[in-house]
């Protein structure tokens, strides 16, 4: 499994697999397959896929330790990179296909409704972290700054899950809600336990 991991094929391949949900979706756009309301499910599809990734991307570094496995760590860059992915391609498509393109409508849209404004938060504090996916980035903000700029991702999954539910309340659906707040309620636990453990001195020289 290990060796699996770091086989140069072995990341391109993961790359294909995460866009294969954005081809189905367009597949089904085209094939007008998406149902009654095909607008709706594209935004909606999107924005599921962009809160599966988070899900992913934060389950990367507590498999890695409890399986002990680093060579998982090669991976958790581009599947961050794709929850901002989905994300963008979410607002572009609620800014398309519900608002026309009206900046101004989108504006007043945002402000008026809670859960898009919430979003629209989450999706703000990605685009730095998007941003700063680079080598080049750490080198530039020094290897503790970029740390502490990536912390924002356990902001954006509780402001993503907040989104996630306001949409679904309308509806009063809440079993998948409640899906992923366990998932990241797992996920955040598990960072905060390791975070407070306390540190293990190092073993004294002889």
């Amino acid at each position: 499994m290990r060796s699996l991991l770091l086989h140069p094929l072995t990341k391109p391949l993961v790359f294909l697999l995460c866009l294969l949900p954005l081809a189905w979706l367009v597949y089904g756009a085209v094939a007008n397959q998406l149902g009654a309301n095909p607008a709706e499910a594209l935004i909606r599809g999107l924005g599921d896929w962009a809160l599966r990734f988070l899900c992913i991307a934060l389950a990367v570094t507590p498999v890695r330790i409890h399986t002990r496995t680093p060579q998982l760590a090669r991976y958790r860059r581009m599947l961050g990179l794709f929850v901002a992915f989905y994300a963008s391609l979410h607002l572009v498509a609620y800014a398309w296909l519900d608002m026309g393109l009206d900046v101004a409508e989108i504006g007043r849209d945002i402000l008026k409704r809670p859960f898009i404004l919430v979003g629209f938060t989450a999706w703000l504090l990605l685009v730095p972290l998007a941003l700063t996916s680079t080598n080049g980035a750490v080198r530039r903000l020094g290897g503790k700054a970029w740390r502490a700029l990536h912390r924002l991702v356990y902001l954006v999954a509780p402001l993503a899950l907040l989104h996630f539910f306001w949409m679904r309340a309308g509806k009063n659906d809440f079993a998948e809600v409640a899906v992923y707040a366990v998932i990241l309620g797992a996920l955040l636990l598990d960072r905060l336990s390791r975070y407070f453990k306390p540190k293990t001195p190092p073993a004294p020289t002889r």
